[in-house]
């Protein structure tokens, strides 16, 4: 199966979440992932419990977990992904920095990184300030990962809106924002595809136009 096989549908992957089990951040991230779903693709979660059994990063060390191993194969073969962090002290959290640190892995593959690869952004945080400037940072290390951030980025005030349960905020507008960050990089992960298929198939048509182009001459020259 080739990684644009019209009849697969893309894969978003999320990551994000805190030690605390049912975050607001992985509830948020949830919502995100149900939005990619309405849009076509199929998910899976990379949530706290799960970020928070990942060991430090080591780059000089060969040996991986299988926890680390499972987390670089299931990005390697991801179409798009959505990322979610608490804004801790102004910035990302260290266990899902920890998470992307991770996937440096992945530098040696055909697609380097997140390359080519739509990336959702969420951010949760006990105030606005904290939502904006963390939203900004996880952007950036989006882009030094080679990732495509999705135009529209989630910053949540969780001092204002609630996530109750892992079906229920009490915003709709949260909700719907959570679920346009999905669509989008479920939309993208789409478009990319469809667009690199076409490329192949132009290729294909090409090929075949330059070998119908030669067929009279090589019957030519055998007739001489």
């Amino acid at each position: 199966m080739t990684r644009f096989d019209q009849n697969r549908r893309p894969l978003v992957i999320g990551i994000g979440g805190t030690t605390r089990a049912a975050s607001s951040t992985e509830r948020a991230l949830g919502f995100a992932l149900r939005g990619a779903e309405q849009a076509g693709a199929r998910t899976r979660l990379f949530g706290g419990t799960f970020l928070h059994s990942l060991p430090h990063y080591a780059p000089e060390s060969a040996q991986r977990t299988p926890e680390q191993t499972e987390l670089i194969e299931a990005v390697r073969h991801a179409d798009a992904l959505i990322i979610a962090t608490p804004g801790y002290h102004g910035g990302v959290s260290g266990l899902v920095k920890n998470a992307l640190d991770t996937l440096e892995e992945l530098r040696a593959d055909e697609r380097p990184y997140l390359d080519g690869r739509a990336v959702g952004c969420i951010v949760t945080a006990y105030g606005w300030q904290a939502a904006g400037s963390v939203l900004t940072s996880l952007r950036s290390i989006v882009h030094a990962l080679r990732g495509w951030p999705t135009p529209f980025g989630a910053g949540i005030n969780t001092l204002e809106t609630k996530f109750e349960s892992a079906d229920s905020c009490s915003d709709q507008k949260v909700v719907e924002q959570l679920a346009m960050v999905g669509q989008q990089a479920a939309q993208f992960a789409l478009a990319f595809r469809s667009l690199h298929s076409g490329g192949a198939l132009a290729h294909e048509a090409n090929e075949a136009s330059d070998a119908d182009q030669s067929r009279p001459r090589r019957i030519l020259a055998l007739a001489n």
